[in-house]
This record gives structure tokens, sequence and C-alpha cells, in this order.
């Protein structure tokens, strides 16, 4: 993209897309900048605690569209914790019903995310940080969305 292009597009585009790796212990959170063209690990935060971190958020941050990690399995059928994205995503419409939702296909970013962490050179307390894969999953989930549109 040039950077004529990139200007014009400012003035129509100044909201983040944010995505979500959703776990029952953690939630990993990835954004784009407000022009939408690069993919950054925000946070991981713990389920209970994600509607009030959204809404802090989102004071200071516009947020357009959410994704959220579709967890299946190799045969493309809805693997064991779909039953709780479902229930997240039945959240966040409920508290945020003006922000459409999207799923995207999550399977192998957790084993990306371990691999990215570990080619980094990252110390070993780092690579063990479930935290970080869960914040980068959510990172190459986002930018995965993104290379489809």
């Amino acid at each position: 993209m040039r950077l004529s292009h990139i200007s014009n597009l400012k003035s129509h585009i100044s909201m983040r897309i944010m995505a979500f790796d959703y776990g029952t212990k953690r939630i990993g959170i990835a954004v784009t900048d407000p022009l939408q063209i690069i993919a950054t690990g925000l946070d991981t935060v713990h389920p209970n605690q994600i509607i009030e971190y959204l809404k802090k958020y989102m004071q200071t941050e516009p947020v357009e569209r959410f994704i959220v990690g579709e967890p299946k399995q190799m045969d493309n059928t809805p693997s064991q914790s779909a039953q709780h994205v479902r229930g997240f995503v039945n959240l966040l419409k409920k508290t945020f019903p003006d922000i459409p939702i999207e799923m995207f296909d999550e399977r192998f970013t957790s084993k990306m995310a371990t691999a990215a962490i570990l080619q980094s050179g990252a110390k070993k307390s780092q690579r063990q940080d479930k935290g970080l894969v869960d914040t980068v999953s959510a990172t190459i989930l986002l930018q995965g969305w993104m290379q489809k549109f």
C-alpha cells in the first residue's frame, strides 16, 4: 500500500478490530492498530474480568468488530471447548450489541504461538508463560483473519 493510500484510509477507518483466544482460565486478546494494518498482542485476562476489561479499554479505544477463535477438531467438527466459546460469544453480544462478532478457525494457533515464542529466543520462563502463548495465539488468529480479507 502506498503511503498516500494509507493516509486517505485514515479518515475512513479509525477503529480497531479485537480478537480473542478464549480459554476457561485465560483469554488472550489482540488488537489491530486504528488503520487495521497491524495485529498486536494486547493482554491476557481471566474470563471473570473480561467484560470489565473491555469496557475500560473501549472508553479510550473504539472497537469496530470482535473476532473470536472458533475451536474445531481436525475433521472440522466443534471441539470440546466450543460450548464455552459460545457462552463467551453470547456474553459479548449481550454486553456489546452494536459490535459485530465473527468466528475464525483457531486450529494450530497455540502451536504456532509456541513455535514463534521459541524462535524469538525467549527465556525458558517466558516460553512456559501460558498467558503469553494465549496473547500470541490471539495475535496469530487476528493476523489470519486480516489476511483473509
